[in-house]
């Protein structure tokens, strides 16, 4: 069978196997192979042309990286492991967001503490989205059973939904911000995901312990790998189920 997938990455991003082959230097019958035949490539003009069209190497031939290799790419994807969220530099929270070009992705129940260590976030947030950068901020919604589940854990009853309600002060700036969205969810979150590009701080959630003082990872994508697409795709099902807050759909 053909690789349809390959195909449709190729022609989505305007090229032709004429040009993909001279850019790997390759035949360009040996590319119409790959295609037509469903044959793989060795490795490294896999990850050549994976770059070239802008996908992952597992979607284009998701046979030819065992779980095994998967697991070992994964983790070296693992930058830098935090013991605790506090640790986390402020300077890379700042770096990481101002330097995001392809998508910025926020996955919490509030959140609040990146408003607290940088007043000027939420219009830092509408730039991107001016510029051309999605924004999805996807936030507890304050009056779930989730919510008040986590503020017993924590031993402090409805402080979570007032945390959610703090920030939504603040977020309703966003309100018609090309781009951006604020939406809300019900789920609950075993972490907090905040995804900037290819580049990911995953704030785990410990029973008991509140998120600043929950271990974060520090994750740079890698093609092949499968530690920050499991955590990626977990953000994007968060994604699919979450709503605007009461009223919008209706204002809108």
């Amino acid at each position: 069978m053909p690789n349809e997938r390959l195909r449709d990455a190729i022609l989505r991003n305007g090229l032709t196997p004429v040009v993909v082959a001279e850019k790997i230097g390759v035949d360009a019958k040996t590319v119409e192979r790959w295609i037509t035949q469903d044959r793989t490539p060795y490795p490294r003009h896999r990850h050549a042309i994976a770059a070239i069209v802008r996908e992952d190497v597992p979607y284009l031939w998701p046979d030819a990286v065992t779980p095994e290799k998967a697991s070992q790419i994964g983790q070296s994807e693992m930058i830098q492991l935090y013991s605790r969220r506090s640790s986390v530099p402020y300077d890379l929270w700042r770096r990481l967001i101002e330097r995001a070009t392809k998508r910025i992705d926020v996955l919490a129940y509030a959140g609040l503490f990146l408003l607290e260590q940088d007043p000027r976030l939420v219009d830092v947030l509408r730039q991107k989205g001016i510029d051309g950068v999605p924004v999805n901020i996807l936030l507890g919604d304050p009056a779930s059973a989730a919510i008040e589940r986590r503020s017993v854990e924590e031993s402090a009853p409805g402080v979570m939904a007032a945390k959610i309600r703090q920030v939504q002060h603040s977020y309703n700036r966003l309100d018609g911000a090309p781009g951006v969205k604020v939406l809300y969810h019900d789920t609950t979150l075993y972490n907090s995901i905040y995804r900037f590009d290819d580049e990911m701080l995953v704030n785990m959630h410990v029973l008991g312990f509140p998120a600043p003082h929950a271990p974060v990872m520090h994750l740079r994508k890698l093609n092949g790998g499968d530690l920050f697409r499991t955590y990626s795709d977990s953000f994007d099902r968060v994604l699919d189920v979450s709503k605007p807050r009461q009223g919008d759909e209706v204002a809108a």
